[in-house]
């Protein structure tokens, strides 16, 4: 079934790799990004999508700057969840389903396994209780919308940590990254293919989490991104990751929950397919996308 899909955010990691791999599928998808669309601007909002047509609507857009949630709180709420209330009511007024993404940071990082959808959130940070004050405003309106939490994010249209540290370690011996704090990367083109019956086919509401399987440090997750990219034969003088402990990076503002790998049992449970585990997914982007023409 082919789907007329507004996705805001466009612009972003995510949103991007959604516009492209539903459009490749057939869908009809009209991307706003954020210079085409302001989510802080309600009457703009409602202006861009009155007059159009749809049957799903992806919220991508959020203001992610976990530090500059800090120190700027309301517009962290306003971006966060008082526009995603407005994205949700839009919805109900074109009989359209909402689905909006939201973040491993809803949790407090006091578990050590991962998190499922059924666990308590309990954020620590004002970024972190902002998304989760966006997924209750829009769970509110109507439990047939959609949450979806993801966690580092990474994929082929914008830049994430995994083409920084490659980046480096082609320029650079000496490479860090944190060694304790865990969580688990989510791929951008598993992603649209996993979330897509969720659209239409797939009509339960309430909460999803969707990242690949299974957990490490953002240390382990470098490292293993330099041996795939030594394996497809790019030359590189950096080979090692050595651990930083969140402690020592003074920089940071906000509290950062230490372990906060989820589940997606669920997802495969409704969809009847898992997500490859992450190791998989690291090798096939660093394989199809960064090395060629290295």
């Amino acid at each position: 079934m082919n789907l007329r899909v507004i996705i805001i955010g466009s612009g972003g990691r995510l949103g991007a790799a959604l516009a492209r791999e539903w459009s490749g599928a057939g869908d009809s998808v009209i991307g706003f990004n954020h210079a085409s669309l302001d989510i802080g601007n309600a009457d703009a909002m409602r202006a861009a999508l009155q007059p159009l047509e749809f049957d799903v609507l992806v919220n991508c857009a959020a203001q992610t700057n976990v530090d500059r949630c800090e120190t700027y709180q309301e517009e962290a709420f306003l971006l966060n969840s008082t526009a995603v209330a407005l994205l949700g009511e839009i919805c109900e007024e074109k009989g359209a389903r909402c689905v909006h993404i939201s973040t491993d940071y809803v949790f407090d990082g006091e578990k050590r396994t991962p998190y499922t959808e059924d666990d308590v959130a309990s954020p620590i940070s004002v970024y972190g209780a902002s998304k989760l004050s966006g997924e209750k405003e829009l769970l509110k309106i109507s439990n047939r919308h959609l949450v979806v939490r993801v966690a580092w994010v990474f994929g082929p249209d914008r830049p994430s940590f995994i083409d920084g540290i490659l980046n480096r370690a082609v320029e650079n011996e000496v490479l860090e990254a944190i060694g304790d704090k865990i969580s688990v990367p989510t791929y951008t083109i598993e992603a649209a293919r996993l979330l897509r019956p969720f659209l239409s086919e797939i009509s339960e509401g309430g909460i999803l989490h969707l990242a690949n399987q299974g957990e490490c440090t953002w240390q382990e997750y470098g490292q293993y991104a330099i041996d795939c990219a030594v394996a497809a034969g790019v030359q590189m003088k950096g080979r090692t990751v050595a651990p930083l402990k969140m402690a020592d990076l003074k920089a940071f503002i906000a509290k950062r929950p230490v372990y906060t790998a989820v589940s997606s049992e669920k997802l495969a449970r409704l969809g009847g397919v898992s997500p490859r585990p992450w190791r998989e997914a690291v090798k096939d982007y660093v394989q199809t996308y960064w090395a060629p023409g290295r």
